[in-house]
């Protein structure tokens, strides 16, 4: 006996879990404030996630519907779990190695706190183009940058904010990135036409994200007054560890296995090993330090070390506690509350799309969109929106992508309108929520949270808003060339064989 087929959600159905879920993650940041992610917003994704699976279920799903796209949700966030874990090793054995202080002392050498904000910006934006990855990006420069922010006492939370908004630019403009290569292939564009029309968005947002950062720093903004509590940091580290640029040799073989196309996560592994082998080569007295084992013999002892930083991260005891509190990081171990949310949000971000709330909430949203200009804000809205409910910029991507792109071509849009629009806002507003697989990332990696480094992130804030001002005022706006009926068929017909619609 056949069964019926569910029904379709209401608008108020699919709304019910997203506003339970708002009010849940408001009330976790009234009670415990900046530690609402170590706990307290996982168990409110997955009480939504809960809701909006007894919503399918009264929607006539079976729960073992329900139970498989859980399963398939979290399968998603494997590689990235697998890549936080290897950034969390390989800071740990960098900082041992002397890779991230050498980089922190020659950095409070040429970095100079009036212009630090948008050099590091651009510094993140320039190495990301070259690489294609805002990760790597953030858990190798990034985490060194924040040490230099710390030697010369500026603000942590704008210096992550420069970080993240060069290191989103530059993954956007790289041919060499996962996103711009998907946001095209979900809108039906070609990369480099989507990379050069991109331009006009990108553009004026990196200028407007440099501008701010250079008022800060001139005016002499985003400075503490706690640079005493580091004492001669530079000094203080030659003391810890043996400093040269031989060194940094982990980090240019990282950059150079990203430049040639290899995966992140071995990639950044291979750099977590080889900071242990220099470690060992190196830093031998400090390895034994922290391997603290004097049943061993030294060679044991040295791996023993070694080994401690890849999983427990590096334990500095310098006397001196900010010192302590800059180099006590990495680890594996430092990842796994990360995880714990990356997971909740994938499963909550899987039901909902499983259970149809997440599509009933799109068309909504394209149905109110009736000139070209709301066609595009509308994309952008539901973007920034997939980022929050599902989680993952891919998934804002392609759900996005695959819901919008007839519409454009019913309206006669050319595809790089869309995929534009998908880089605008699902690409680079994915670090700016907490929950979201890149706002987790950037913010474990950093050790900024992420609502703390959201109000400079300056590119990133920018870029959906210009992108909307361009949408409206329609500039910039490529229209499609008039097709007969039959080439119109043929397209329609080869968008649903694209991959982009293969993944129903």
């Amino acid at each position: 006996m056949n069964r019926p087929a569910s029904r379709e959600p209401s608008l108020l159905q699919a709304l019910t879990p997203l506003l339970f879920l708002m009010a849940m993650l408001a009330t976790a940041v009234y009670l415990y404030a900046d530690d609402a992610s170590y706990g307290a917003n996982q168990i409110a994704l997955l009480l939504a996630a809960g809701i909006a699976a007894l919503v399918g279920l009264r929607n006539g799903m079976r729960w073992q519907e329900i139970q498989d796209s859980l399963v398939q949700g979290v399968a998603l966030a494997v590689v990235p779990i697998f890549i936080l874990l290897a950034v969390g090793a390989l800071i740990g054995t960098w900082i041992l190695s002397g890779t991230v202080p050498t980089l922190i002392v020659y950095g409070m050498q040429l970095l100079h706190p009036a212009y630090f904000y948008p050099a590091a910006c651009l510094i993140c934006a320039i190495v990301a183009i070259a690489i294609g990855s805002s990760w790597t990006v953030a858990g190798t420069l990034g985490v060194a940058l924040i040490g230099v922010a710390q030697g010369l006492d500026m603000s942590l939370p704008i210096t992550a904010g420069a970080i993240i908004s060069g290191a989103y630019f530059g993954d956007k403009m790289s041919p060499l990135s996962d996103t711009t290569n998907i946001a095209p292939a979900a809108a039906g564009s070609e990369l480099f036409a989507h990379i050069r029309h991109m331009i006009w968005t990108t553009g004026p947002s990196i200028a407007i994200a440099l501008v701010l950062f250079a008022l800060i720093g001139l005016g002499g903004g985003g400075r503490g007054d706690g640079v005493e509590a580091f004492g001669d940091l530079p000094a203080m580290l030659g003391a810890q560890f043996d400093l040269g640029w031989y060194l940094l040799i982990p980090m240019a073989v990282v950059f150079a296995l990203a430049v040639l196309r290899f995966p992140a996560y071995p990639t950044i592994l291979i750099g977590a090993l080889l900071g242990a082998v220099f470690a060992v080569v190196f830093q031998p007295e400090a390895v034994l330090a922290l391997a603290d084992r004097s049943d061993l013999s030294r060679p044991m002892t040295l791996l023993s070390g070694a080994w401690t930083a890849l999983f427990n991260g590096y334990q500095a005891e310098t006397g001196n506690a900010a010192i302590d509190e800059l180099l006590s990081r990495g680890g594996m171990i430092s990842m796994l509350n990360t995880v714990w949310l990356i997971v909740c949000a994938m499963g909550f971000g899987a039901v909902m799309e499983k259970t149809g709330l997440l599509e009933r909430m799109i068309r909504s949203v394209l149905k109110a969109a009736k000139s070209t200009g709301s066609l595009i804000a509308a994309t952008l809205g539901t973007a920034i929106g997939a980022n929050a409910v599902a989680a993952d910029q891919y998934m804002a991507i392609v759900l996005t992508g695959r819901l919008f792109q007839p519409e454009y071509r019913r309206r006669g849009l050319a595809p790089v309108n869309l995929s534009r629009a998908l880089e605008d806002a699902g690409t680079i507003t994915s670090p700016l929520v907490p929950w979201n697989t890149c706002g987790a990332y950037m913010a474990a990696t950093l050790g900024v949270a992420t609502l703390d480094y959201l109000p400079y992130a300056f590119f990133n804030l920018a870029s959906p808003l210009v992108a909307t001002v361009l949408a409206y005022a329609g500039f910039k706006i490529l229209r499609l060339p008039p097709q007969s009926d039959a080439e119109a068929a043929a397209a329609i017909s080869a968008t649903a064989a694209s991959p982009a619609h293969a993944r129903d």
